[in-house]
This record gives C-alpha cells, sequence and structure tokens, in this order.
C-alpha cells in the first residue's frame, strides 16, 4: 500500500550511522507529542517506513522486550534501535538526542513558572497537534497489525487483551499474561494437540532536605527511574510518594502542573523529573534529575540488547516474545481509542485525524510535516475562536 519507501544503503560508514541516529532522534524527540503510543508511531514510521533501519518483525520485537523493563518504555525503544544503527555509540546518542529537547523546554517552563507563577498556555496547539498525531498511530496500528496478528489465534489474543486492558486490567498484568498465555498454548499444541485459541481466556490472568539535598534528589530520581513500571499515572504515584509526602519539596498542585507540562510538551513523560528538580534546586536539581530519572534506561536497554535476539532463537521463548507483541499493540490500540476520546471532539479536529491518516497512506511526507500542520491548524483555529 502507498508509495515503495527506498531503503538506505547498508553500506553506510559508522560514523555517518552515529551522525544519522543523533539527528533523526533530535529531531524526533522535537516533535514527539502525544505519549509513548504517539511516539512509537513516529519512530515507526521514520525508522521502519521510510529509513529502513529494521523491518517491522525487529521492531515489534524490540517494542515488546523494552515492555520487560522498568522505565520509560518509548526512550527504552528509541535507546535499542540506536544500538541497532551505530551499535555503543547509537545507544548513548539516541537516547540523550531523543531527551534533550522536551529537557531543555521543560527547564525553560520550569523557570516561567518560578518567575510567574504559570507557564504559557498550549491548548490550541495540542487541539491541533493530537489529532494529527493520531492519524500517524492510527497508520502505525495498520501496519503493525499485519506484522503482529499473524493468524485468527493471535487475532483472539489480541482482542483479549485489548478488552482486558479497557475493563481496567493492570498493563504489566495484560503483557505478561499474552506472553504466559502464548507459552501456555505452545505447549498444550505439543503435549496434548489442543488448540490454542481454547487457552485465549488466561489472557484477563531518606531525611528531610539539608545540604545532601542534590544527592537524595538524584537518588530519588535513581530509584523510580530503576522500579517504574506502567503508565504516566503510576509516574504520579511515585513522585506524589516521595516528594510530596515524604519529602515535601513540592506541593499536590505544584506536581499536577508538572505532569501537566509534561504532557503537553514533546519528547517522553519523565521529563516531568526536569521540572521537579528545577522547583527543588533550579538549574543542577533540573539537570541531575533527568539524569536520575533515565539513567536506568541506560543500564537496563544496555543489558537487554544481550538477550533479545536469544529471545528470538529459542522456539519457547519467540513464541512468548510473539505473546507479548500482541498484548504490547492491543496496549497501543486501547491507549489510543482513549486519547481519541478526548482529542477527536469535533468536525476540525476528526477533519484533522483524518488528513493526516489519507497523507500517511499515500505519501512519505515526514512526520515533522503532519506535527507542523497540526499545530499550525490548532493556532489558527484558536485564533478564529474555534477551538
Amino acid at each position: 500500500m502507498g508509495k515503495q519507501i527506498r531503503r538506505h544503503d547498508v553500506r553506510v560508514s559508522e560514523p555517518s550511522r552515529t551522525r544519522e541516529v543523533a539527528l533523526v532522534f533530535l529531531r524526533l524527540g522535537t516533535i514527539a507529542f502525544g505519549g509513548p503510543v504517539a511516539h512509537t508511531a513516529m519512530m515507526r514510521e521514520e525508522l521502519v517506513r521510510r529509513r529502513g533501519w529494521v523491518s517491522d518483525e525487529r521492531f515489534v520485537d524490540l517494542m515488546g522486550a523494552t515492555n520487560l523493563i522498568p522505565g520509560p518504555n518509548s526512550t527504552e525503544l528509541a535507546i535499542h534501535l540506536g544500538h541497532d544503527r551505530a551499535r555503543g555509540r547509537g545507544l548513548v546518542l539516541a537516547g540523550l538526542c531523543f531527551i534533550l529537547p522536551a529537557a531543555l523546554i521543560v527547564t525553560g517552563l520550569a523557570w516561567a513558572y518560578v518567575e510567574y507563577g504559570d507557564t504559557p498556555s498550549a491548548e490550541w496547539l495540542l487541539h491541533g497537534v493530537v489529532p494529527a498525531v493520531l492519524g500517524i498511530v492510527a497508520w502505525a496500528l495498520v501496519g503493525l497489525l499485519r506484522t503482529v496478528v499473524k493468524g485468527a489465534w493471535w487475532g483472539v489474543l489480541a482482542g483479549a487483551a485489548l478488552a482486558a486492558y479497557l475493563l481496567g486490567v493492570n498493563e504489566l498484568v495484560v503483557l505478561f499474561g499474552g506472553a504466559t498465555v502464548a507459552g501456555l498454548a505452545r505447549l498444550a499444541t505439543r503435549t496434548r494437540g489442543s488448540h490454542p485459541a481454547l487457552l485465549a481466556p488466561l489472557a484477563v490472568l531518606f531525611p528531610d532536605p539539608t545540604a545532601g539535598q542534590l544527592g537524595q534528589l538524584f537518588l530519588t530520581m535513581l530509584k523510580i527511574g530503576s522500579v517504574l513500571y506502567g503508565s504516566g499515572y503510576v509516574l504520579l504515584a511515585f513522585l506524589e510518594g516521595d516528594f510530596v509526602d515524604r519529602l515535601g519539596w513540592v506541593t499536590h498542585q505544584q506536581l499536577l502542573d508538572a505532569i501537566s507540562i509534561g504532557q503537553v510538551t514533546p519528547g517522553p513523560l519523565f521529563t516531568t523529573a526536569t521540572f521537579l528538580g528545577y522547583l527543588v534546586a533550579g538549574l543542577p536539581g533540573a539537570f541531575l534529575a533527568t539524569v536520575g530519572i533515565f539513567l536506568p534506561s541506560f543500564v537496563f536497554v544496555g543489558l537487554l540488547t544481550r538477550i533479545t535476539d536469544k529471545l528470538r532463537s529459542s522456539p519457547w521463548t519467540a513464541t512468548m516474545l510473539d505473546g507479548l507483541n500482541v498484548a504490547a499493540l492491543a496496549l497501543m490500540a486501547g491507549v489510543s481509542w482513549q486519547l481519541a476520546q478526548h482529542a477527536i471532539v469535533d468536525g476540525w479536529t476528526v477533519a484533522i485525524f483524518v488528513t493526516a491518516l489519507l497523507l500517511m497512506w499515500r505519501t512519505s511526507l515526514n512526520s515533522a510535516w503532519y506535527v507542523a500542520g497540526g499545530a499550525v491548524a490548532g493556532i489558527v483555529l484558536g485564533l478564529l475562536g474555534w477551538a
């Protein structure tokens, strides 16, 4: 479907690959509005469809594998894709360049918040950007569906995982449930000859701040980055427990403001930590909080790169990885549906969404154009009083 996308020459030199990784992820970090699902869709569009760095099969394996480790999954996917393209240097540069734009923007907004007690509104901008991003996500889901759902049984598993998520089942239960069901289905097929679809229902299976404040800030963020699984709501719970209740460094309202800033700026939601770090200790606090919460992701992905290929090489673990990928795709669809309910609210947002989706189908435009077009549309609608 659509135009054939030219594949990059595999003989590109190592320095060129390293530079390419840096530039691509710096741009993605600048335009990646919409949260982890949107980030994943943009990476798929840019690196699979347009540049051909990896196949869809490899992309979904990396996407599924990052769900096995704590931390911001879209950032970890960026790190893993950078490693695939340029090994160790690519791993580091992809993560840093994806995080840097958001960290700088959030630091600037934190300064405005401290100085003036408020931050610039982004409602008009997001009114146009989010529907455009959802168009990118919808097209990515179509492409990934063909790769991940390999038959009727996998479709049943995907449907069960999606239903479980929409009914409120925890994301981790859905993910590991998908992997477990796929593994059990393989076992049943090998040992009793039973049909895998019969097993589908199982899927719905420190002291107060002192002179050591900066050190404690860093260690607290390092702890959160090392153990946090799940959505932005889970991040909110962790931050509230540490920064509001235990340490008393910020108020509940300041925490909500920080989460809001993380949501309306491009890049990973975890740059909420940058905002909080600035509130606690200015620029040094913003820097240390950012390093602390993201550092575990680099370490975990560095370790994960050693085992991802082995997971695919064994028939047993490959089947479980397939189940994990199906569940991850179902979660992506579920989150997109929930986001669409809040973002596609009138004829204008429907038009922006449909236009982006049609352009994704018929052209090979860079995803930055969709984001920019959505932003312009949102601002124009706002100025005309229609947003």
